[in-house]
C-alpha cells in the first residue's frame, strides 16, 4: 500500500498483515480523489471504518485541511497511529477510537460539518452501511456540498434515496463500487 498522490505521494503504508482488514485498493483510491478532484483541498474529510488510515492519509496527503479517522478495532487503531508517524503526521489528523456511530455522533455534537464522508464497513455486513448511511441522512453533519463515498461489494443494493441524501453516481471497479450521496436540493 502505498499514497497514490500529493505531499505524501509514493509513500509507503503498513498493510493490514495478519487483522482481518480489507484496505481500499491502491487502483480504486486513485479513482476516488481522480472524481473528488481539488475539492479534496482545504476539506473536513471523514474515513469512517478506517482500517489503515489509507484513505483518510491519502486526504490528507491531496491537502484536506482536517481528517478523522473512525476506528474501533484497537490493532487497527494502533496500524493507523503508526502510518501516521511514519508520515510525519502529527496535526490535521484525528484519531477516534470508536464503533463508526459512537464517532459519528462525537463530530455531530462538536457541530462539525463535514465536506466528505467515506465509509467502507467490512463488505458482508450491510446492516452497517444503512446504519451509518441512515445516521448521516438524520445528522446535520453534512456541509451543504458535502458528499458522502460508500465502498460496498458490488452488486450491494444501496437505498438510491433516504431522507435527504440521493445516491447521485456509482463507480464499477472489479467487486468493488463507489456510491456517492449528496444532500437532496430540496432537504
Amino acid at each position: 500500500m502505498r499514497v497514490i498522490a500529493g505531499k505524501f505521494r509514493s509513500r509507503r503504508l503498513k498493510g493490514p498483515g495478519t487483522l482481518r482488514l480489507r484496505p481500499t485498493s491502491d487502483r480504486l483510491r486513485e479513482t476516488l480523489f481522480n472524481i473528488l478532484g481539488p475539492a479534496v483541498e482545504d476539506s473536513l474529510f471523514v474515513d469512517l471504518y478506517a482500517g489503515t488510515g489509507a484513505v483518510g492519509m491519502e486526504a490528507l496527503s491531496r491537502g484536506a485541511r482536517e481528517v478523522f479517522l473512525i476506528e474501533s478495532n484497537p490493532k487497527a487503531a494502533r496500524l493507523i497511529r503508526d502510518n501516521l508517524a511514519a508520515l510525519g503526521i502529527f496535526s490535521g489528523a484525528q484519531l477516534i477510537e470508536a464503533d463508526a456511530l459512537m464517532g459519528l455522533r462525537k463530530l455531530s455534537d462538536r457541530r462539525l460539518m463535514a465536506d466528505f464522508v467515506f465509509l467502507d464497513p467490512p463488505y458482508e455486513r450491510t446492516e452497517e452501511h444503512l446504519r451509518a448511511l441512515g445516521f448521516l441522512d438524520a445528522s446535520h453533519l453534512i456541509a451543504p456540498r458535502g458528499v458522502v463515498i460508500v465502498e460496498h461489494r458490488s452488486g450491494t443494493e444501496l437505498p438510491a434515496q433516504l431522507g435527504r441524501l440521493e445516491m447521485t453516481r456509482q463507480i464499477e471497479q472489479g467487486d468493488a463500487t463507489l456510491s456517492f450521496y449528496r444532500v437532496a436540493a430540496a432537504a
